[in-house]
């Protein structure tokens, strides 16, 4: 399949997949060609990422779930995606279009609520159990007897 309708938004441009499919490795193995294209595949794993959805709720315009995660998987254990990536981003850095300044403002960065204050007295039990302590002003028994 030489070229594939753009059938969502956010789904890859024909500019877009002629800058992304020399990328892309070759196919190591011979055989059964696979039911979906390269591009339908990625175009599901971008839609997957993009709304973090889980994978079986992929539409299947794009491909079998099972097929875009294997690819996926596949894909992220091998560092393509990372090779795409750097190969993507060094034309533009070369011009000088990517700058890779960066800045942490302190006011919004937060810890975490359990990060407040360290444990007290070593570790904290929780299985202890909580014990009442008798009350002066109910329980009077060494006053002077009513009467």
């Amino acid at each position: 399949m030489d070229t594939l309708a753009v059938t969502r938004r956010f789904d890859l441009t024909d500019a877009q997949w002629q800058v992304l499919e020399p990328l892309l490795p070759q196919p190591r193995r011979s055989g059964r060609p696979s039911l979906w294209s390269k591009r339908q595949l990625i175009d599901g794993i971008r839609w997957r990422v993009r709304t973090g959805a889980p994978w079986r709720d992929m539409p299947v315009v794009y491909a079998s779930w099972a097929a875009a995660y294997a690819l996926f998987r596949r894909w992220q254990r091998a560092g393509v995606w990372q090779g795409m990536l750097s190969a993507l981003q060094a034309v533009p850095e070369a011009a000088g279009r990517i700058t890779w300044d960066v800045s942490v403002d302190s006011t919004i960065a937060r810890a975490h609520q359990h990060a407040a204050g360290a444990r007290k007295r070593g570790v904290c039990s929780t299985s202890r159990r909580a014990v009442s302590l008798p009350n002066r002003l109910t329980t009077r028994s060494a006053g002077p007897a009513a009467g």
